[in-house]
């Protein structure tokens, strides 16, 4: 697949300084996707995360940072190629440095022990369950402090090819500084240091999406960064639960979601309200919700929450059920886990949070808030064709479901 944000010939190229300062100077917004194989799920137009991956990784000259819950591979992976290319950009001498969950570490050894045996690779590992109570959820990647990625897909095998998800490529120094930031207190946390302070307030950013994705609309875009969660804020970032549910207080006619799971009575103990009542106030002011989760919300508990909110007026909830693939059962996948919300297809989220409490409150996580007619519709029909394909199920109120397999 082409990578429509820079041409491959260019992330290629033997760092021609015509060419770095061409990159420099864009300021571009390409949506990522990862669709599972055997689907009807790939966007022509959305580059695949390994392709995008590799693609910046390749073009680093100086540094790359990497955030993830977790890093995990397998035999005949794209992600080998991905790894491949980050040990190569140690080797000619980029620094890079590579953040992941304490919660995982034990889980998924062997990949974080490779990379960091790499001179110019260091592997830290951070316990927001010290920090804040949660887990270090986000997923991004900053490369020179000009490109970033962000989005729903973590650093395994399942996430490029056997899992639906969705992310952002960004080539725009304001959002990298934000990353960067970020990158740089949870450095520090898992350190041990004192996290950096001071740092002024980021702009939004304006950008232009690629012109393929933007079709016929206007391809300007506005991009905010923010993240969670609000005890754990780096300088000049903003948390992403208030302008979330100010996403979704503006919606007038339609909203569309999309998350792995939603939960009012999730982890972290006690009804979390705040994204309940916002899909509830929208509904009674007439705006037309659509909400899909994986399969694996299909559990008692999260079902039953579902289900009260597939019975109001003007609430369509749906399941998404992904078969499993021809060469057979595997753990933790074919499953959607993306992470969207669309208001009146010209403002969106896309992040890494599942919508429960503790994902804003407790963990590290990133959200991007998009503006812009182009971005919006684009992103709006990248929902309906899961929302309104073949792999979509309807919530039925008091129907009794069994949980979908994940181990």
């Amino acid at each position: 697949m082409l990578f429509p944000l820079l041409t491959t010939a260019l992330l290629l190229s033997g760092q021609d300084p015509a060419a770095i300062d061409e990159r420099a100077a864009v300021q571009r917004l390409t949506l990522v996707e990862s669709s599972p194989l055997e689907t009807s799920l790939d966007s022509p137009d959305l580059p695949q995360t390994a392709d995008v991956w590799k693609g910046m990784i390749v073009g680093a000259r100086s540094e790359l940072l990497l955030s993830h819950f977790y890093a995990s591979t397998a035999p005949r992976s794209p992600l080998n190629d991905v790894i491949a290319s980050i040990e190569a950009a140690a080797r000619r001498g980029v620094r890079v440095r590579f953040l992941l969950a304490e919660r995982f570490r034990k889980t998924y050894p062997e990949l974080a022990q490779r990379l960091g045996q790499v001179d110019g690779i260091d592997v830290r590992f951070v316990d927001y369950g010290e920090v804040a109570g949660g887990v270090m959820h986000a997923k991004y990647m900053v490369a020179d402090g000009e490109q970033s990625f962000l989005g729903s897909p973590n650093f395994d095998f399942r996430a490029m090819d056997q899992i639906q998800e969705l992310g952002a490529h960004l080539v725009d120094r304001s959002i990298a500084e934000g990353l960067s930031r970020i990158f740089e207190m949870d450095w520090a946390l898992a350190g041990g240091e004192a996290a950096p302070t001071g740092a002024a307030a980021l702009a939004p950013s304006k950008l232009t999406l690629a012109a393929d994705q933007a079709g016929d609309a206007a391809p300007s875009v506005k991009a905010t960064l923010a993240c969670s969660p609000e005890g754990h804020l780096p300088g000049g970032v903003p948390w992403d639960l208030p302008l979330l549910l100010e996403l979704i207080d503006s919606a007038e006619a339609r909203l569309r979601v999309q998350v792995l799971t939603y939960d009012a009575t999730g982890y972290g103990g006690g009804f979390f309200d705040r994204l309940e009542s916002a899909l509830r106030r929208a509904a009674a002011r007439g705006v037309r919700v659509e909400l899909l989760v994986a399969d694996w919300c299909k559990r008692k508990g999260c079902v039953d929450g579902l289900q009260s909110l597939a019975s109001l007026d003007g609430i369509d909830v749906r399941f998404a059920v992904i078969p499993d693939a021809s060469t057979g059962f595997v753990e933790f996948s074919r499953v959607a886990h993306a992470k969207l919300c669309v208001a009146d297809e010209r403002a969106a989220w896309i992040g890494s949070s599942n919508w429960e409490g503790s994902y804003f409150t407790t963990s590290r996580n990133v959200s991007l808030f998009l503006e812009g007619a182009g971005v919006g519709a684009r992103l709006a029909r990248w929902f309906d064709t899961t929302f309104q394909g073949e792999y979509a199920e309807p919530v039925v109120p008091g129907k009794s479901y069994e949980p979908r397999r994940r181990q």
